[in-house]
């Protein structure tokens, strides 16, 4: 198989299903599981977006003319509470109605450790099993993207909001009670939480009592000691698959993020 990677495609089920995609297929790697895998970087990248050879990857799969232009490469996606549409100064109005004005959740997960995230509703579980999460749940409904920034700044007074990635590949963090944790947390914030909403017309933000989704991922060992593979060092990557996890595929020789090498057009052999 050979052509541009793609983030890691995953079913939620009783074990997580993966599939890594390359050009126009999808290699099913579940199945691999304890057997040689090997990828080869072979020196070509193509945006993402504008689909033009560049010689180095911006945000994941863009050229630096398109990471410049796009919103979807603009700060306020890692910052959601710095949206500045309201200004007129939003690189990509239309994209910006469909993506940051559709309904986003708040959510709690377990990753690392316990975090707090936001996601559109587009994208559950997806953006829990992208982050590598074990247990998750809905706090908050919301309609923007700006809004459910300004909860999750609230909620950043408590906990984190980003997961420590080699924890997470080092194992699955301690089972929490997500249930109990959010109706803490919730009655410490609730004055921050009115303050939120202060001014905010009726239904914009919905809390919510939600169950707790646990996730399991196909991992026959995690490692002892995190090795990351980086394409742009060695273009060769191979080993024992022993797991997939969040975007990571973990081999007996190191880890590589398989979204962080998006749109880099690789041979994959097993």
């Amino acid at each position: 198989m050979k052509g541009p990677l793609a983030k890691l495609r995953a079913e939620l089920n009783t074990v997580v299903n993966y599939r890594l995609p390359v050009g126009d297929q999808e290699l099913e790697l579940n199945s691999l599981l304890g057997q040689k895998l090997r990828l080869e970087f072979i020196g070509k990248i193509n945006c993402l977006y504008c689909g033009k050879a560049t010689k180095k990857s911006f945000s994941q799969g863009y050229c630096y003319p398109c990471m410049k232009k796009l919103a979807r490469c603009d700060m306020c996606i890692m910052k959601p509470e710095t949206c500045h549409f309201h200004e007129g100064t939003c690189r990509e109005p239309e994209w910006a109605q469909k993506n940051c004005f559709a309904p986003h959740f708040v959510y709690l997960s377990n990753t690392s450790g316990l975090k707090v995230g936001i996601t559109r509703h587009s994208q559950i579980p997806t953006r829990w099993i992208d982050q590598g999460a074990t247990q998750a749940m809905t706090l908050f409904k919301v309609n923007s993207r700006l809004l459910s920034g300004k909860i999750e700044v609230v909620f950043k007074a408590l906990i984190a909001d980003k997961t420590n990635w080699r924890a997470m590949l080092r194992g699955n963090a301690a089972p929490r009670d997500l249930v109990n944790d959010a109706v803490e947390m919730k009655a410490q914030l609730a004055e921050s939480l009115a303050s939120v909403s202060d001014d905010l017309e009726e239904g914009s933000i919905e809390s919510l009592d939600s169950d707790v989704v646990e996730i399991n991922y196909p991992v026959l060992t995690y490692p002892d000691k995190i090795v990351s593979h980086n394409f742009d060092k060695n273009p060769v990557v191979e080993g024992i698959l022993l797991g997939i996890k969040g975007q990571y595929l973990i081999f007996d020789t190191g880890v590589i993020n398989i979204r962080k090498f998006t749109s880099y057009h690789v041979s994959v052999c097993e």
